[in-house]
């Protein structure tokens, strides 16, 4: 998506908005089949996030890694997860909804990184611009790049990461991908 289409990004936030409030009120206020008529790119198979603060805090943030969905069903869908299913979070309320800032991350394809040692690593890695995902046997996480703003050096945002992923074994080291996003808010 070109980063000046400001029509594009305002339907994206307003299709999110809309997911949740949808939800909220037990209707279906999306025309699906119009939107893509306005707007094609939302045909195109996406992998997004979908954040959601008040107050600048987070209050729910899920998505997509890999582009499975169309982009109109993926936003749609990670938006109503983030304010209802998020696991660390109480679904959201009415009340609260009126607060919430909404900011959706299209993700590029994830690409493998490979690396020696945690050093080699950190040179490999674009602080505050590369997203990335580790792996190791069955446990995965991933951080968007949005987070080094809340962890800005290396060994705090992998720290961090290996404790979202739960991996405690350093010794086999994880496969390592990194991405970017365009940010929507």
């Amino acid at each position: 998506m070109k980063n000046d289409d400001l029509e594009i990004k305002n339907a994206l936030l307003s299709l999110a908005k809309r997911s949740i409030k949808d939800q909220l009120n037990g209707t279906s206020s999306i025309d699906s089949e119009k939107l893509i008529k306005q707007f094609p790119i939302l045909a195109q198979k996406a992998a997004t996030f979908v954040t959601l603060t008040i107050d600048k805090k987070l209050r729910g943030c899920i998505g997509s890694l890999v582009p499975y969905n169309t982009l109109i069903d993926d936003i749609e869908q990670n938006a109503k997860k983030a304010a209802f299913g998020d696991p660390r979070f109480s679904p959201l309320t009415q009340d609260e909804f009126e607060n919430t800032d909404i900011e959706i991350s299209l993700l590029s394809k994830a690409v493998k990184v490979e690396y020696s040692s945690m050093h080699d690593l950190e040179n490999k890695i674009k602080i505050g611009v590369d997203g990335m995902i580790i792996k190791q046997g069955f446990k995965q996480a991933t951080f968007l790049p949005q987070v080094w703003e809340q962890l800005p050096s290396f060994e705090l945002f992998m720290d961090h990461l290996f404790a979202k992923a739960g991996i405690t074994d350093l010794d086999t080291a994880p496969e390592v991908f990194i991405y970017q996003v365009e940010k929507i808010k």
